[in-house]
């Protein structure tokens, strides 16, 4: 793509596309996350956004500078839908394990856009509202800056990095998800109790747990080491 991205009061198309639609930046994208989803990171491309859209490829320039651009509003959209509706409480406990399970469940719904954007840094309105929500949290609740600024560090690389390796086997086909569970059971399940004795005390246990994601545990696990220190500074 090259830099021809037009202001949005001029680059609205008079008439409709093939398919009967009105060109807007919200369109584009929500049709890039649709493509993504069916047909992973190689249907990223303006030819096949164009396709899709019912309109000429080069349109797309007048809307993004370029594919990583795209990427980014992507991953700003992703953002997005994790914000909307929530509210701040008053209980800072309460408040970052909403917005932790709201980022992991946006990129869950679209696990092959979570692998391309999760680790983006747009630096646009939603990323800003959202850091600046997250902050105002740990603020809020008393941290000192630099504590909060480390806790806010922790807590968003957790809750991505979950969200990627969940998203990661979200993506696999149905089959291969099938048969990495069957492991806990056909194999871990089957292991000698003399040569692996704390497997097989747990087997039946971890092939029960390794069917959801970790990461709600992992949430109050950090919570609860924030909290300490939050008691223990004071």
């Amino acid at each position: 793509m090259s830099e021809r991205v037009v202001p949005e009061p001029q680059r609205r198309r008079r008439r409709p596309t093939k398919q009967g639609v009105v060109l807007s930046h919200e369109l584009i994208v929500g049709t890039a996350l649709r493509l993504v989803g069916q047909h992973g990171a190689e249907a990223l491309t303006v030819r096949r956004l164009g396709a899709a859209l019912g309109a000429d490829p080069s349109a797309v320039y007048r809307y993004f500078h370029s594919a990583d651009d795209l990427l980014l509003a992507v991953a700003e959209e992703l953002i997005a839908r994790a914000q909307d509706g929530w509210r701040a409480t008053g209980d800072w406990r309460a408040d970052l394990r909403e917005i932790g399970m709201r980022l992991h469940a946006s990129y869950q719904a679209h696990p092959q856009a979570a692998l391309l954007a999760a680790h983006r840094t747009t630096g646009r309105a939603h990323e800003i509202a959202a850091v600046e929500a997250i902050l105002g949290v740990l603020r809020g609740a008393g941290f000192p800056d630099p504590e909060a600024v480390r806790i806010y560090h922790a807590f968003v690389d957790q809750s991505l990095g979950f969200a990627v390796l969940d998203a990661a086997a979200l993506a696999l086909p149905a089959s291969a998800q099938s048969a990495d569970l069957r492991v806990w059971q056909a194999s871990y399940g089957r292991l000698d109790a003399a040569a692996n004795p704390h497997i097989a005390a747990t087997a039946h246990l971890l092939a029960a747990d390794m069917r959801c994601s970790g990461y709600p545990f992992a949430l109050e696990l950090l919570l609860d080491a924030a909290e300490a220190r939050l008691a223990a500074a004071r």
